[in-house]
């Protein structure tokens, strides 16, 4: 009778035991699932950065296809034009419409030379300091309190 508590005993602990270690490789399992969800939810956010990554690159390459065809046309625009003015008017309006277009404008314009740029920094009255000077606009008091805190 002893030997047959003793085989009861031993048959329990073993269930429980088996029981105990069934529990423990269930739950881990939920963790490696858990990270091959995570490790797939990632792979799927960097394809789809990828594929984001690509329709950006496509969208500045057309773009800039577009640009070039736009300044192509244009330039096309400004030719017909020039020669046409060449033909239809007198030599001097096609021939300054074609210098303006390649970026150069006529010596010979008055309106041109007239202009000169603007002197805002100059000295509005003569011997006035100027707009670019360090202590242009300062009060005399405030500029003398600085100096006598410099020269402390």
């Amino acid at each position: 009778m002893h030997s047959t508590s003793i085989l009861i005993l031993v048959g329990i602990l073993g269930l429980a035991l088996g029981a105990l270690l069934a529990f423990l490789a269930t739950r881990n399992r939920g963790g490696i699932d858990r990270t091959q969800e995570l490790e797939l939810r990632l792979k799927e956010a960097n394809r789809k950065l990828e594929d984001f990554q690509l329709q950006v690159n496509e969208h500045f390459d057309q773009t800039s296809q577009l640009v070039h065809n736009l300044t192509e046309s244009y330039r096309e625009v400004h030719e017909y034009l020039a020669n046409s003015a060449m033909r239809l008017s007198s030599q001097d309006i096609g021939r300054q419409m074609l210098e303006a277009g390649s970026g150069k404008l006529s010596e010979n314009d008055e309106s041109l030379k007239s202009v000169e740029p603007p002197r805002d920094w100059a000295p509005k009255e003569p011997g006035a300091k100027g707009t670019l000077a360090e202590d242009y606009g300062l009060d005399k008091e405030l500029q003398e309190s600085s100096e006598n805190v410099v020269n402390r």
